[in-house]
């Protein structure tokens, strides 16, 4: 039976409660099912890779899904997951409908979504994918994934407050590169600085040789547009005295024992919830810890669960709860989806040090 909704200052707090009391419970039951309950329910569609190369953080965002489901206690629907890697991403898309799913969380991969989406608009089914590649969202497809823009907008607004003028960068050539860069171009003028020097390699062993590149540009601010590991190997070779920047790919990392990654900052959702959804996660699943995206499977279900208070067993998810102005509170902060369908979230300004990372500038709590 389909509730009435929620007033606005409600909506958040929803997702808030059911993450806080979760997260911090050490016992949640899972869901049961009510004598009487109507045979038609609602049913929701994750599609991940459950086979292939990426097979393991399928299984992780299908597990983290579930989870959110466990501790939620939500009897609202019924969840299915599908290997996106067993006859091609569209074809688990139409076993997804054909089954009576109304609801699609996922894809992963950018090219999968490409292939889901024209199937999942024939029959009006919604799609929040876990991609981070902003191209994909479509009408009816919306983009889940830490997108680098929001992250290298963050940081660099951060530097510059603290002084920062000339900014450069080294990037992967990648599309995640490239977007890196162009999101840095965008803040850099928006914040009244200029871009000295890119430099960009193709392989990871190649970023030091990128940096040392960029030894003839001035630059107050260098951002490492790749992970923890990668900025590790290169930042020996950047110009001292300059502050090094990172993205949300740096979140989890251990960076202090590279000194002069020390007094770094990064941009990236917030840690405190994630490190409690890590032990819960272990709790559950054998000891195992997830990868860093596989709250986006968290997000997603509590996100379904909130819109189940007005989905009606038998009719159409209703759309409107996912355009919610006012968004939702996560494992990963808050975040609502912009009229392009590509997730708005909130960062924090994290700062490198010898034992781990310390908090510059905490992220927003509303809109």
């Amino acid at each position: 039976m389909a509730s009435s909704p929620l007033p606005a200052q409600g909506r958040r707090a929803f997702l808030f409660s059911v993450v806080a009391a979760s997260l911090l419970a050490g016992c949640a039951t899972g869901p049961s099912t009510r004598p009487g309950q109507e045979a038609r329910v609602n049913r929701v569609a994750v599609l991940v890779p459950l086979s292939g190369p990426d097979a393991a953080v399928g299984r992780a965002i299908g597990n983290a899904a579930r989870l959110a489901q466990f501790d939620s206690k939500s009897t609202a629907f019924e969840m299915t997951l599908f290997d996106t890697d067993q006859g091609g991403a569209a074809a688990a898309a139409q076993r997804a409908i054909a089954g009576g799913n109304d609801l699609i969380l996922g894809p992963l991969r950018a090219e999968d979504v490409r292939t889901v989406t024209p199937v999942a608009q024939r029959t009006r089914v919604p799609v929040i994918a876990f991609s981070n590649d902003v191209s994909v969202a479509a009408p009816g497809t919306y983009v889940l994934g830490f997108t680098p823009t929001q992250a290298v907008e963050r940081v660099v607004a951060q530097a510059a407050a603290a002084g920062a003028k000339r900014f450069a960068a080294i990037a992967p050539a990648s599309t995640y590169g490239q977007r890196s860069v162009q999101a840095l171009q965008v803040a850099a003028q928006r914040v009244g600085g200029q871009v000295t020097g890119i430099e960009t390699y193709d392989r990871p062993e190649n970023a030091r040789a990128a940096a040392r590149r960029l030894a003839a540009r001035p630059y107050d601010a260098v951002l490492v547009a790749d992970n923890g590991r990668v900025a590790a190997l290169a930042a020996p070779s950047l110009r001292a005295g300059a502050r090094i920047l990172g993205t949300e790919l740096w979140a989890g990392s251990e960076l202090g024992g590279t000194a002069r990654l020390r007094g770094a900052w990064y941009a990236a959702p917030t840690q405190g919830r994630w490190t409690q959804f890590v032990q819960r996660y272990r709790a559950r699943y054998a000891g195992q810890t997830p990868p860093r995206i596989a709250s986006l499977g968290y997000d997603a279900v509590l996100l379904s669960v909130r819109a189940a208070r007005n989905w009606a067993p038998g009719r159409r998810f209703p759309l409107g709860a996912i355009d919610d102005a006012e968004g939702f509170d996560g494992v990963d902060g808050i975040f609502r989806f912009r009229s392009d369908n590509v997730a708005q979230r909130a960062f924090e300004v994290r700062q490198v040090t010898a034992t781990g990372t310390a908090i510059v500038s905490p992220a927003p709590t509303k809109f």
